[in-house]
């Protein structure tokens, strides 16, 4: 909004030049999802428990200490998430540009479905919310209507195709798998999002670190000049996301900054669903799925720890690890949860280098 009426003035003003250049304006977006999650985060903390006398219900299946030391926190902080990084997206993104509002049509309507979710958790006082079908389903229509924009607005030479990493100029053409492919791609980022968010700040810093790679890889996909060098498919357009990707830092720092442990307020499904299909749209509008497996690497370990998991029960009647996802298996190997945030912290941005040097790697 702000380029779109500033830029109209910079005749008589030389300076307002700097809102026709995307990194000035993602560090905008950034710090101005950051301020507004310190300026509401406390109000909306306290409504949340007010609205949620006993907190999040505590899975009675899952780590004993949970029960001890985490009842009473109040679940449903991805809305913070959502206000910040919303209201600063419209604030500096080109309002014009499609691939924004697609990215947060996606956020919205996912953190609507986790939103409902959290909710009915609370409400009954059960772990349990939504039925997976009842999750999943809407995120496959939504996910629909999101690869169809995302096809309509890639140039035709890239239309259903996926970009194989590291290999130079190397396209695999999926033909009519394309839109399925993409709807995976979105639906299955935002629900292992989902799965990895069980520790406090587990789940906001690597979803950071994710979405700061895809700033990069958008930003040089959508510049004309820096595609041709790096020989990357270049996508007019896409580099606007860079805009919405800093402000998701930014809300994400202001989120951290109440949920570094112990937690004031968790995410939920709210912030889960939510981020992890950014992340999702994002790696399929930039042209680059694939990298998005390198770099949410840590995303994909907790999602396999879960299947791995139920498969083994079913086919064997043993389970391979101690408790499913991944990160429970450690809390019960004896491990404090700090080492193991920080620990998959440190995962996450060594996975998060792997899959930017794909960029150069050819």
């Amino acid at each position: 909004m702000l380029p779109d009426l500033l830029l109209n003035y910079t005749n008589h003003f030389q300076p307002l030049n700097l809102f026709n250049y995307i990194s000035f304006r993602t560090i905008g977006a950034l710090l101005t999802a950051l301020l507004i999650s310190f300026i509401f985060g406390p109000s909306i903390i306290s409504l949340l428990k007010k609205t949620q006398k006993k907190g999040q219900p505590i899975r009675t299946d899952g780590p004993k200490n949970h029960i001890i030391f985490k009842a009473g926190t109040p679940t449903m902080g991805g809305l913070l998430i959502l206000l910040a990084f919303s209201i600063s997206t419209i604030l500096w993104a080109r309002l014009d540009n499609q691939y924004i509002w697609v990215v947060l049509g996606v956020a919205i309507l996912f953190g609507v479905i986790g939103l409902l979710d959290d909710w009915l958790k609370v409400s009954r006082m059960n772990s349990s919310g939504l039925k997976s079908y009842q999750k999943i389903i809407p995120q496959l229509f939504i996910a629909f209507f999101a690869a169809w924009i995302i096809l309509e607005n890639t140039p035709e030479n890239l239309q259903n195709t996926l970009s194989i990493p590291f290999l130079k100029d190397s396209i695999l053409f999926l033909g009519i798998l394309y839109i399925p492919f993409t709807i995976l791609v979105i639906v299955g980022s935002s629900n292992a999002v989902n799965l990895t968010d069980g520790l406090d700040g587990l789940a906001i810093v690597p979803v950071m670190i994710a979405a700061g790679s895809l700033a990069v890889i958008a930003y040089l996909v959508g510049n004309i000049n820096f595609s041709n060098y790096l020989q990357l498919n270049y996508v007019p357009g896409v580099g606007e996301i860079t805009v919405l990707l800093g402000a998701i830092i930014g809300s994400g720092l202001g989120f951290l900054w109440f949920n570094a442990p112990p937690a004031m307020v968790f995410m939920g499904d709210t912030g889960s669903l939510s981020l992890g299909g950014v992340i999702g749209v994002t790696a399929s509008a930039s042209r680059h799925e694939l990298v998005l497996v390198i770099i949410g690497g840590l995303f994909v370990l907790e999602t396999v720890s879960v299947i791995v998991q139920i498969l083994s029960f079913k086919l064997t009647g043993k389970r391979i690890f101690r408790m499913a996802p991944l990160h429970h298996h450690f809390e019960q190997k004896g491990w404090a949860e700090s080492t193991i945030v920080i620990r998959f912290w440190i995962i996450a941005v060594i996975l998060a280098l792997v899959g930017i040097s794909s960029l150069k790697l050819r």
